[in-house]
């Protein structure tokens, strides 16, 4: 039997909650059982209908990107302006730091600087990111040359199943690859509740190879001279797993292997128009760690949602016990999931199944 290498996913992610005191320089610190140096950090007000807050380590502190509209990079001083060695920092933007509201963020680690110029059709242009190859995901900004067929280097070493760009340049959408989309073509858009569809098709119809990701001459991911920023993600066994479930419209939901127990799930049906949705294993009104009733939607700024039991987590994936369109219409949903721990660690214990 074949074992994860990864026994610790709190060194490559994890998801803290913290409450707000209206100071600048207000330190959040993780606690898994890794310091975490994040390089990805997606912030949340858990308890207003303030946006979505998206920063990384490539673009610098204090850009900001939301996934609420399709709304450019902005600078923002009073917002994450540092990644330290054990969580980050903020100020007191109220979309990060108001007092005594309680705030969610997801992080994950990349670390290993990469630099060079774009491939494939057109003209070679700069690239700069981090990437780290045991967790499979990197951070990777790129400058656009506006030709099908441009290639950007990703640096994970094998094929990612998923991947989300995003303008920094102009007003565009969130366009993501993932590998259960109907065909290579198609996108779903992360700032939106759209169905799959091919539009203009931003991957050039061509899956992403183990060295590079395909662009079409769409300008959400490939305006001539524009910048944009890249997160992809492969997956590694014991620690992420990206796929896909068929709902069924019952509160007897489907079970979703995933091979470990969750501390994160995003979720989207693709065949319907409806939100995106996040759960964690830390916003549990139960207080057992296993059911996650708590969700936001990344594209809306609504506050947190604690209304009925969505799905629970369990030592080796999720069971979906609603019916509600969001997480179990009759459709195909795509996922992407994060391990708290794994169900075998690479030293082969079995963890606890529920």
């Amino acid at each position: 039997m074949a074992y994860t290498t990864i026994d610790d996913p709190s060194a490559y992610f994890q998801t803290t909650l913290y409450a707000g005191n209206g100071s600048a320089d207000h330190s959040i610190t993780n606690s898994g059982n890794s310091d975490l140096q994040p390089d990805w950090v997606w912030i949340k007000n858990r308890a207003a209908t303030d946006v979505h807050c998206l920063f990384d380590s490539v673009r610098g502190v204090t850009k900001l990107l939301t996934t609420v509209g399709d709304v450019l990079e902005t600078t923002d001083g009073d917002t994450l302006d540092a990644f330290q060695s054990d969580g980050f920092r903020v100020d007191a933007d109220v979309k990060v730091n108001t007092n005594n509201e309680k705030y969610v963020a997801w992080q994950w680690k990349a670390g290993t600087a990469v630099s060079g110029n774009t491939t494939g059709s057109g003209t070679a242009k700069t690239y700069s990111g981090s990437v780290n190859t045991d967790s499979g995901f990197s951070i990777i900004k790129y400058v656009a040359n506006g030709t099908a067929g441009h290639t950007i280097p990703h640096h994970l070493g094998v094929v990612p199943q998923m991947v989300i760009a995003k303008s920094i340049s102009e007003n565009r959408g969130w366009p993501i690859f993932h590998n259960q989309l109907d065909d290579n073509g198609y996108s779903v858009f992360l700032s939106a509740n759209s169905a799959q569809a091919d539009g203009t098709d931003s991957w050039n119809s061509t899956t992403p190879s183990s060295t590079v990701v395909t662009l079409n001459n769409n300008e959400n991911n490939n305006k001539d001279d524009d910048s944009y920023i890249m997160y992809s993600f492969a997956e590694k066994k014991g620690y992420s797993k990206i796929g896909y479930y068929e709902g069924n419209a019952n509160v007897d939901g489907p079970y979703i292997h995933l091979g470990f127990s969750p501390a994160y799930l995003m979720v989207k049906p693709i065949d319907a128009a409806d939100n995106w949705v996040v759960f964690d294993n830390k916003r549990d009104s139960f207080g057992n760690g296993l059911l996650s009733p708590f969700s936001n939607h990344p594209n809306k700024n609504f506050a947190e949602t604690t209304d009925t039991l969505q799905c629970s987590f369990l030592s080796n994936g999720v069971k979906v016990k609603n019916s509600g369109n969001t997480i179990n219409r009759n459709s195909s949903f795509i996922y992407m999931a994060f391990a708290h721990q794994p169900f075998v660690s690479s030293k082969g214990t079995p963890a606890t199944a529920v």
